[in-house]
């Protein structure tokens, strides 16, 4: 073969792997999708981000892109994931990065994959609730999840798109409709709770974050976020003070970021932190490893309500083991009763929009 013909092969190929859809191109090298690997691609997952140009995204995009376990990264929004696509594939990283653009894009972002990431929707704003987000994110996660039991219906869904506690609930009724509804599969990502719980425990105990564990139960907005501080690893006791602030700091973190980013935005970067933190947990499970245990929210049989975050195991099929909330303290007692009645709402609430 001609060099000049290997070399414009060669241009089309790395191409291709920005711009999958480009039939022009892959019609004049003959080149279909699944043919554009990079050289020396390692063996690991495929894994696509849902909403990847947006403050959460693209920092996750790039973390996910620095993750070993990562083979294949799509990388979908509806606007400027093109340059972010463009940007990360730079990155001298095993994963191959695909960019799609917009909603006919959906279905080939979704096709093949096996862990599906969803930071999609818009963030809080200064005196925004997480219930103000409801109409619009709502809507969002139930365009993508239709999307997901098409095209990937097996695959291991993260969901982060706030307001969590209403939010699973709607992907969990799309999901029935479509007939591919597993509970293992669907996961809501409170992870940033147990981050945050890690780290401001940490400071009081003046200990390295990475050497506590914080259970965080129930939900993730305000009341329904319920760090158990009587079951911190490694064990220690507080004072009742101590347990008031650090309960209520854990609860008020986003809020303490987005008054702190004054209307630049919400917690984008340690949400991003968290949730590759995460997916890294659900990467393991599928790969077999033993004892990957993390907390999320998900259908649970745990207390009386349908979706509840607590310690779950991850495996091959996503949650395969939902863990018992464990003793609870008088002042943690009180604080599920409060948690519960939020849940309560806010899951009907997830439930409704779809049934409406």
């Amino acid at each position: 073969m001609q060099p000049a013909v290997e070399a414009r092969q060669r241009i089309a190929r790395l191409s291709a792997h920005l711009n999958p859809t480009n039939s022009q191109m892959e019609a004049n090298t003959m080149l279909e999708r699944v043919d554009c690997r990079a050289k020396g691609g390692s063996p690991g997952f495929k894994v696509a981000i849902l909403g990847a140009a947006g403050g959460i995204g693209q920092p996750l995009a790039m973390l996910m892109k620095m993750n070993p376990l990562v083979s294949v990264l799509h990388l979908y929004d509806v606007v400027n994931c093109p340059g972010v696509t463009a940007d990360i594939s730079h990155m001298d990283t095993g994963a191959v990065v695909r960019g799609f653009l917009g909603q006919q894009e959906l279905e080939a972002a979704l096709t093949g994959m096996e862990l599906i990431i969803i930071p999609a929707g818009v963030p809080r704003k200064p005196g925004m609730t997480r219930d103000d987000l409801f109409n619009i994110n709502a809507g969002i996660v139930k365009t993508l999840c239709e999307g997901i039991a098409k095209c990937c219906p097996n695959a291991i869904v993260n969901l982060i798109s706030n307001p969590v506690n209403s939010t699973v609930p709607i992907a969990a009724e799309v999901f029935k409709r479509a007939g591919t509804y597993d509970p293992k599969k669907l996961l809501g990502v409170t992870m940033l709770d147990v981050v945050r719980a890690n780290t401001f425990v940490a400071e009081v105990l003046g200990l390295d974050p990475r050497e506590v564990d914080v259970p965080v139960v129930g939900g993730h907005a305000g009341v329904t976020i319920l760090p158990l501080l009587s079951q911190v690893k490694p064990p220690c006791s507080f004072t009742p003070d101590e347990t008031e602030y650090l309960t209520k700091r854990i609860q008020d973190g986003g809020t303490e970021v987005v008054q702190a980013k004054a209307g630049a935005g919400s917690a984008t970067l340690s949400m991003a932190y968290a949730a590759v933190k995460y997916a890294d947990a659900c990467l393991r499970g599928l790969r077999g490893d033993a004892g990957v245990v993390e907390c999320a929210f998900v259908a649970s049989q745990v207390t009386e309500l349908p979706f509840f975050a607590t310690k779950v195991r991850l495996g091959r099929t996503g949650a395969e083991e939902v863990y018992q909330i464990g003793p609870l303290n008088e002042y943690e007692r009180v604080g599920l009763e409060k948690a519960k009645k939020e849940l309560a709402a806010s899951i009907q609430k997830g439930i409704s929009f779809i049934k409406k």
